[in-house]
């Protein structure tokens, strides 16, 4: 039995692996997909305190390498459950099987949101239809692509396309951005970048493939424009129901839980992203982290 069972293996589940390892409990970290949770796909992070700049993929090794080096198990398994046996006795049922804990940090994330179409094109995921410009963009080296989205994700995806793409087109659905002003500044810096506010796409074209996208101006006539690839960055959204047993969850799917990090069952803690919060940003997932792991150990402890 493990004293502490993390799921989800992104900044908040890792930084939590980390401080209940540094208590000295005996962890395992459940992940669903792969390591390093929304901070993996980031281009650059420079928000991170005493860090200037690193790569999401970079920071999220340097994560797993430190709780791995401290002894910490991580299993690539995604959790379908929760069960409450008694005091300090939690079953964890997950795809391939059942883990037991004496406490639970449950740090799952948030996915990607997709956007909705007219004809619900989800055929065309992953065929010039993506959610990750770090993981598809160099795909299509020289060549012209869309980026639907007006925040943070969205900026960073179109600075880090504009790199090796011959243009980039932004469709905003407002006149404005929502990120940072310094990401903001760089991108209207950037000559190969077109930005199209006041648009809303409501269609992916294509047989097989991506061919273009439909969408309508701030007049609401329909155009179209012919395109091998789109990146969609509309935000996120959290994936908790699996967890309702043990934990409440608000109207948009959060789990319910203050800055504690305690859910309603003892012994069952949450951490970042898919916590009810204000802001999410890795320093607050970090931070997250950090205060589920030592309220895991203090419940432990007063077993």
């Amino acid at each position: 039995m493990y004293d502490i069972i993390v799921i989800g293996g992104g900044a908040a589940g890792m930084t939590a692996a980390l401080y209940a390892l540094r208590n000295g409990k005996k962890v395992l970290v459940l992940e669903g997909e792969s390591l390093g949770g929304q901070i993996a796909t980031s281009p650059r992070l420079e928000n991170f305190p005493s860090v200037k700049s690193i790569s999401g993929e970079e920071f999220a090794d340097n994560l797993f390498e430190q709780i791995t080096d401290l002894g910490a198990e991580v299993e690539i398994d995604r959790a379908t459950g929760i069960e409450k046996r008694g005091e300090g006795d939690f079953a964890v049922r997950t795809e391939f099987g059942e883990y037991a804990g004496r406490s639970v940090i449950i740090a799952a994330g948030v996915k990607h949101k997709h956007l909705k179409t007219r004809h619900g094109r989800e055929d065309l995921e992953g065929k010039g239809v993506y959610y990750c410009a770090v993981c598809d963009g160099p795909f299509y080296k020289g060549k012209e692509v869309a980026v639907i989205g007006d925040a943070n994700t969205a900026l960073q995806y179109a600075l880090l396309l504009s790199g090796y793409c011959k243009k980039v087109y932004v469709y905003t659905l407002f006149d404005k951005f929502f990120g940072d002003a310094s990401l903001v500044k760089a991108l209207r810096a950037k000559e190969n970048v077109e930005v199209r506010p006041n648009t809303s796409v409501v269609d992916f074209i294509g047989e097989g493939a991506l061919e273009g996208i439909e969408y309508t101006d701030k007049d609401g006539n329909l155009c179209r424009q012919d395109i091998p690839a789109v990146f969609v960055a509309i935000g996120q959204e959290p994936d908790n129901a699996a967890f309702a047993s043990v934990a409440d969850l608000d109207a948009a799917g959060y789990i319910a839980a203050d800055e504690s990090c305690k859910t309603r069952t003892p012994g069952v803690f949450v951490a970042g992203d898919c916590r009810t919060k204000a802001v999410r940003q890795v320093s607050t997932a970090v931070s997250d982290g950090a205060i589920a792991a030592t309220n895991a150990s203090l419940y432990l402890e007063s077993l």
